[in-house]
């Protein structure tokens, strides 16, 4: 995709950019209704926006830029079916065209559906909805999944290759299929949310398109299946800390939890969070999400850092080990403890996690490390766990922070 290189074109390239923050999964879920193959959609997608990078700069950025990608990635799919002879075949399965004026079908969902098929594996799943519906590269992925690209690579392309094969219908299952179907979507919009709270790479901290998309699905998951607690519980979960959004960044310094602005959280995504897990709670025994997202409630009703129940929040740690065994749960675990008795106690809960293989290059097991060696006045080795969580880290905004630590450790 051509790049902008002058100043003139800056403001269309921007736009290019935030259409695709915004409206890549729709432009692909339009797309895929016309070539029913994923690879191709895509493909016609990428194209579309690179013309956009072409023309926009000259001809003026599109009063509706979503319909008109949709409408060029269309055109390019319907011209690769002709090339390809295909058309006659395919002509059945396409969806019409709305009217003029006619609000067109989303589509995100039935994409969605379609990445968490049970034919697929979970971890096939998850990373195949977060490049398609969230438009991620595959690098980002990858870091997402704490695994290489190219195993990343390999995972997406055999992911797209059985989906073909198979014929995984674009569709969004029938009311009698969505509680079995329900369990591996709320997994992969947890983690297009996660990777929105915090962007693995970049520079800014959250990439707010992605939060907003998983807490929108969330809730057309409600609408579909309101009894769901599971669903409850996530929607929960997500509201109760997006509600901190505008504290954690500081004209691009990371905030700390504990120098966070309360009275700046959003009440109102507060109080429907906690009403969302209350009803999760009564509905059925406690799950991953709402053990979570009670964790994300005891911080939100603390009236101050200081005022923290660490021993709540270490109990509901243990629950969650129990419910969803991850070297990640048992990391926060043990910066819970350290942070109920002391930073020699943390140091301990985290030692047996240093030899976990799928933490070997998790940025937060070394600046947790780092921070509470810091607190120990065991300078030397904070300053070699600081560094070594920088090396680990691709966000800028986090880069910054964990650099400033470590140069006030140093003379």
């Amino acid at each position: 995709m051509r790049r902008c290189w002058s100043e003139a074109e800056a403001p269309s390239c921007d736009a290019v950019a935030e259409a695709h923050r915004r409206e890549w999964a729709r432009v692909l879920a339009a797309t895929v209704r016309v070539t029913r193959d994923l690879d191709l959609a895509e493909e016609c997608v990428q194209e579309a926006y690179a013309q956009a990078l072409r023309t926009w700069p000259t001809d003026g950025v599109p009063a509706r830029p979503g319909a008109w990608l949709t409408t060029v990635a269309r055109n390019r799919a319907l011209d690769a079916l002709r090339r390809e002879s295909a058309l006659r075949r395919a002509l059945p399965l396409l969806v019409p065209v709305p009217e003029a004026g006619e609000p067109a079908p989303d589509g995100r969902l039935e994409l969605i559906f379609t990445c968490c098929h049970p034919a697929l594996s979970r971890e096939a799943q998850v990373a195949l909805t977060l490049r398609l519906v969230c438009g991620l590269t595959t690098a980002e992925v990858a870091r997402a999944f704490l695994v290489p690209e190219a195993t990343m690579a390999a995972r997406v392309t055999r992911a797209k290759r059985k989906i073909s094969a198979a014929r995984i219908p674009f569709r969004v299952p029938s009311p009698d299929e969505l509680p079995v179907r329900v369990g591996a979507v709320l997994e992969v919009v947890h983690l297009v949310f996660t990777t929105g709270h915090t962007a693995p790479v970049g520079e800014q901290l959250v990439r707010q398109d992605l939060v907003d998309a998983a807490i929108g699905l969330a809730r057309v998951l409600r609408l579909l299946v309101p009894g769901d607690a599971s669903v409850a519980a996530l929607l929960a979960l997500m509201l109760l800390i997006d509600a901190r959004r505008a504290t954690r960044d500081a004209g691009g310094r990371l905030l700390l939890l504990s120098e966070q602005d309360r009275t700046r959280w959003d009440a109102r995504q507060i109080r429907e969070g906690t009403d969302l897990l209350t009803f999760a709670l009564r509905r059925s025994p406690p799950t991953r999400y709402a053990v979570e997202a009670a964790i994300a409630a005891v911080h939100a009703e603390a009236p101050s850092w200081e005022a923290t129940d660490w021993q709540e929040i270490v109990a509901l740690y243990d629950v969650l080990l129990r419910l969803w065994p991850s070297p990640v749960v048992a990391l926060n675990r043990a910066v819970a403890v350290g942070l109920r008795d002391g930073p020699a106690a943390g140091l301990s809960a985290l030692a047996p996690l240093l030899d976990s293989p799928s933490l070997s290059t998790y940025a937060y097991l070394s600046a947790a490390r780092a921070d509470f060696l810091r607190r120990l006045g065991r300078l030397p080795e904070a300053a070699e766990a600081y560094a070594e969580a920088l090396a680990l880290t691709g966000n800028d905004v986090e880069r910054a922070f964990l650099a400033a630590r470590l140069a006030s450790l140093t003379p």
